[in-house]
């Protein structure tokens, strides 16, 4: 549906062009920014994701032995040494499959 003319007779075209510039010269540029693709196969970001679990691992070790003696009992030491307690190596030890020739 056409929009009503703004005044007594219709826009030229110099016009309403003139009219769609100044509208958008007062608004900032809009510059979007489009995120990297993971191009990595499947197995590789296995193997990534492995190996910052086992950093994190790591981490909560190292934390977990410099706890001072009146948290040794609390929830926090639990949650910690549950983390230190865990297999990580058998998640390591797994090979992901190939998938079709495209890994």
């Amino acid at each position: 549906m056409p929009h009503p003319p703004r005044g007594d007779k219709p826009m030229t075209n110099a016009e309403r062009q003139a009219r769609y510039r100044a509208a958008h010269a007062a608004a900032a540029p809009v510059v979007r920014y489009r995120r990297p693709a993971d191009h990595r196969s499947r197995a590789q970001r296995w193997r990534d994701a492995v190996g910052v679990l086992l950093t994190l691992q790591a981490e909560y070790r190292v934390w977990l032995e410099a706890l001072p003696d009146n948290l040794q009992d609390g929830t926090t030491a639990q949650a910690l040494q549950a983390i230190d307690e865990l297999d990580l190596d058998e998640l390591q030890a797994i090979e992901p499959p190939r998938g079709f020739g495209r890994d």
